[in-house]
């Protein structure tokens, strides 16, 4: 753990000291162990102790959920019917058939299932009562995530949600 903190140390040095990755050979190792404390001490904030957030900047926050569709009104009573996983970072992922597409809707509205816009008003849905329970379970962008939605029927589902890819599976 010492020799990658005293590389990232060095790295840091050299970045905030404006002196080239080729010029930085040359320097002795001693001499680049120095600049490094010393920049460190300076600059505690780029260091091991700085906030996590700090630390992490360059890191992807996870997304990785499970959508389902199930018949009930209910996530407690319905039976499930179908059921993907999507993961949105790095890169869209899952078994859903259409990830890049679904992830690009949810990241529309942040991860708020609740916010993907209605279709419903410029649909002609039967007034059929087959209720329709959705669930999305697991992780957006780090904060956990347990959602549901219970329709009248799968076109009020699909119009509700948006008409979009995200619970066409």
């Amino acid at each position: 753990m010492r020799s990658v903190r005293s590389t990232i140390a060095v790295a840091a040095a050299l970045a905030l000291s404006g002196t080239a990755a080729g010029a930085a050979q040359a320097v002795p190792p001693q001499a680049r162990t120095a600049q490094a404390a010393a920049v460190a001490l300076a600059q505690p904030a780029a260091g091991p102790l700085a906030p996590p957030a700090a630390r992490a900047a360059g890191l992807y926050a996870p997304s990785a959920l499970v959508l389902t569709i199930g018949k009930g009104e209910s996530p407690k009573e319905s039976a499930v019917q179908r059921a993907v996983t999507l993961g949105c970072a790095p890169a869209a992922t899952g078994t859903h058939p259409s990830p890049a597409a679904a992830c690009r809707e949810l990241r529309s509205v942040d991860g708020d299932f609740a916010e993907l816009p209605s279709v419903l008003p410029q649909t002609s849905c039967t007034r059929e009562w087959d209720p329709v329970t959705v669930t999305a379970d697991g992780v957006w962008r780090g904060q956990r995530v347990e959602w549901f939605g219970t329709y009248n029927n799968g076109c009020e589902m699909w119009a509700s949600l948006g008409g979009g890819v995200l619970f066409s599976f």
